[in-house]
Parts: C-alpha cells; sequence; structure tokens
C-alpha cells in the first residue's frame, strides 16, 4: 500500500483536477511532491477530516489556525503556488454538487474519507466567530465585530503594528524605509490632504490607537475628537494623549460613528474604518459624515477595495476572513465607494491607489509577529497568532496580485457657491 502523502497528494489532485505544487509531508512522516518547493505539512487525518467536511477555504482555514496544517519553508511562496486551489476557486454549494456529478471527484472523495478515518467533524477552533450572517450592522453587532478583532490585547497589537501603533497601510518613500518613518508619512499625508491648520476641529472616525489623533494635534495645531468602538483601544490612545500632553487638544470617545451629534467639523478622516461600514448602510454613513462636516469641510476616505464582479449579486465575503479576523466586514469597488460618496453630496476631488504600500506594510507585519512568536502566542493563543499570520501573508499577496486595492479618496463638502478650498495643484501633497 502506498504510503499516507503519495495517496493523499494523487487523491486531492484526482478531486481537484490539477497537479498539487507543493510538496506534502503526512502523519506517518512520508512525503511526496516536488522536491523545491514549501512542504505542506498534514500534522493528523483531523486535518483531511476538517476539508471533508467543509470543502474550500473554511476547512483549510480551520486546520490551519487549529494546527493540523502547517507549511515549512517560505509561507508567501506556499500560498501563491496554492492560490488557484483555494481563492481563485468557486466553493459554494452548487459548484460543489455540479463537481461532484464527476465520477472521478465522486472516486476521489471516497478515497479521501477511506484515508481519513471515520469520525464526527471536527469542532472549529475557538478562534472562530459563530452567528448567523443576519441582523448586521446594528450599533449592537458592529460593536461586537470591532471588539471580536480589535480587543485581542494592545500588547499583541504592539508586537505586529511595532511603536507606531498605525493599524493601516502605510505610506513608504522606498521599500527599504523603517515602518515607523512610512507610518508617520501616512498620518503627514492625510493630514495635508485634509489641509488642517491649527485650531480647527478634526473628526476621526475608527480612532484605533490614538496615531492620527495625537499626530494631528501635535503636528498641526488641531483639536481633535477620535472615535472608536473598543475599549481597549480608547484606554490605549487615552494614555498616549495623556503622555503627550495633548489632553486639552485630544478628546477619545467610545461611540458609535451614527452617534456623534456635535458638527460641525472642518475636517473628518476616516482611516481602515469604511470596511466595516456594509454595503447596504454605506450610503447612511456618507450622508452621516456629510452632515457632520461644515460647508467647505474635507473627508479623507482611506478604504480597502475589491476588484469589482462582473454580476455584483454574486459578490460573497471571503469565508477566512469573515469567520476569524473581520466578522460582518465587506469591500466594495472604488468606483461604488465614490459614487456613495457623490450620492451623500460630496464632491470627490481626488483618489489615490496606494495597493503596493499595502503589501510592503503587511509583510513587514508579518515579519514583526514572527520575529516574536512565543510572546506572541502567550499573549494570545496559538490559534490566534496563527490566524494573523495567514491573514497578513494572504493579504499581502492578494494586493501584491491586484486582487484587492487600497484607496485614499478625498472628498468636499463644497458649498453653493462652488468653492472647495481645493489648491489648482493639490497634489503638492506627495512632496
Amino acid at each position: 500500500m502506498a504510503d499516507a502523502a503519495s495517496r493523499l497528494k494523487g487523491l486531492l489532485e484526482q478531486a481537484v483536477g490539477s497537479p498539487i505544487p507543493v510538496r506534502v509531508r503526512a502523519w506517518d512522516g512520508s512525503q511526496a511532491g516536488p522536491p523545491d518547493t514549501p512542504v505542506l505539512v498534514v500534522r493528523n487525518r483531523r486535518a483531511l477530516r476538517r476539508l471533508l467536511w467543509k470543502p474550500g477555504e473554511l476547512g483549510l482555514a480551520r486546520a490551519w489556525v487549529a494546527g493540523d496544517l502547517a507549511v515549512e519553508g517560505d509561507l508567501y511562496t506556499a500560498l501563491d503556488l496554492l492560490a488557484g486551489l483555494i481563492w481563485e476557486r468557486g466553493e459554494d454549494a452548487r459548484g460543489l454538487g455540479e463537481a461532484l456529478r464527476d465520477p472521478e471527484v465522486r472516486s476521489a472523495v471516497r478515497g479521501l474519507v477511506k484515508l481519513a478515518g471515520p469520525a464526527l467533524p471536527p469542532a472549529p477552533p475557538p478562534e472562530e466567530v459563530r452567528r448567523p450572517r443576519r441582523n448586521m450592522h446594528t450599533r449592537r453587532s458592529d460593536k461586537r465585530a470591532v471588539s471580536h478583532h480589535y480587543d485581542v490585547g494592545n500588547d499583541f497589537y504592539e508586537i505586529v503594528l511595532g511603536p507606531s501603533m498605525v493599524y493601516s497601510c502605510a505610506y513608504w518613500p522606498a521599500p527599504d524605509s523603517t515602518l515607523e518613518t512610512a507610518q508617520h508619512d501616512k498620518l503627514e499625508l492625510v493630514c495635508r490632504k485634509l489641509g488642517l491648520t491649527s485650531g480647527q476641529r478634526l473628526l476621526d472616525v475608527g480612532c484605533g490607537w490614538g496615531s492620527m489623533a495625537v499626530h494631528a494635534a501635535r503636528e498641526h495645531g488641531v483639536r481633535v475628537v477620535g472615535i472608536t468602538l473598543s475599549q481597549e483601544q480608547a484606554a490605549y490612545a487615552r494614555k498616549r494623549v495623556a503622555d503627550e500632553g495633548l489632553t486639552d487638544r485630544v478628546e477619545i470617545r467610545v461611540q458609535d460613528y451614527r452617534d456623534v451629534t456635535d458638527g460641525p467639523y472642518d475636517a473628518i478622516s476616516s482611516i481602515g474604518m469604511a470596511e466595516h461600514v456594509g454595503a447596504e448602510r454605506y450610503l447612511a454613513y456618507a450622508r452621516t459624515l456629510y452632515g457632520l462636516l461644515r460647508p467647505g469641510g474635507r473627508l479623507l476616505n482611506h478604504q480597502i477595495a475589491r476588484r469589482p464582479e462582473r454580476d455584483e449579486t454574486a459578490y460573497d465575503v471571503d469565508a477566512f476572513i469573515d469567520a476569524y479576523v473581520f466578522p460582518d466586514g465587506e469591500l466594495a469597488p472604488v468606483g461604488t465607494t465614490v459614487t456613495q460618496l457623490e450620492r451623500a453630496g460630496f464632491e470627490v476631488r481626488d483618489t489615490e491607489s496606494i495597493r503596493e504600500h499595502y503589501a510592503l506594510t503587511l509583510r513587514r507585519w508579518v515579519a514583526n509577529l514572527e520575529a516574536d512568536w512565543a510572546r506572541a502566542v502567550k499573549l494570545t493563543s496559538p490559534g490566534r497568532a496563527r490566524v494573523w499570520q495567514l491573514y497578513m501573508a494572504a493579504s499581502a499577496l492578494a494586493f501584491e496580485h491586484n486582487r484587492i486595492g487600497v484607496n485614499q479618496v478625498l472628498a468636499v463638502r463644497t458649498p453653493d457657491s462652488g468653492a472647495s478650498g481645493v489648491p489648482l495643484r493639490s497634489r503638492t501633497w506627495n512632496t
């Protein structure tokens, strides 16, 4: 009888109809596949049972998070090689049903079931969010989703993000710059696009750990209200504000953007927050921000975007990210975002894609995590650390290959006079 790795590799290739492009090592120590590639380590039969009970990306994610699957060698190379078998292959029920009509596929599945051994489906890892996708983006559900993602522990985020504590795409002057320099440059870029001047009021929606609020107050003399739904973020941000001596200029609130009523503001920054809003509520989000700005005030909306679907009704959220990273998060094409901002009344003045910058940022975050892996695991859990490692590495590749992007959209609540206040040559902020 063939060893487990050869049997597993052959059955998987029969099931998916294409070669497995990495080497496979099975639970019995056997190996099969090309020698000069990363090794996909199948540590136990439970990994196989996870894939059989939940074929596709979610089954793989559960096996990875639980530690049933691992990669030896370069993780980015492994994910790149496997992309065609995971993210670029449909896995809905209809597609699975059609695949099972093929006798070769049915035969392969029977062989995999025999190899996996009889058992009930393994319980999902405790890091998985298990809830129905209904009643999304209410104040209560948004607070719960934000808490799942951000209340992992400030010490953990310090490992990943570094001293800047900025959890969004940096702006790199050069690929070999430090992460701290690139994050400083991103915050300064936002301030310049908003045209901040001393004495103005800035609302920072989704203020995170207070980096934007502190930078804007310290470097540009503005008064800032930062809002977040995370208690841990707010506590951390308030301490930073106090340590900087900025309590007279910066207020950090635990507050939903829908509950802000103390406008008008001269400017609003929304950096990496709009992905949590949801398609059905996006227009209301844009109208809320529009209403909080004075005439002539500016909005800088920094947001991850996906590629448009030929049929937009076919879009579905990424199974792994929805279950383990951003519950209820949704991405939209940049054109949809611009349209919604315009429908809310904004005049869109500039859109800048910084897709490659996010890939560089994510690779630095992965390097930070891996360099202090033992402490990261101790602060959270082995499963949580594996979630972040996989999520950030896979996202870096998605940005590099233009599967997703990130854009800064500058919009103005232009008054009836038509005087936007934006310079004739606005791109001077890049210099």
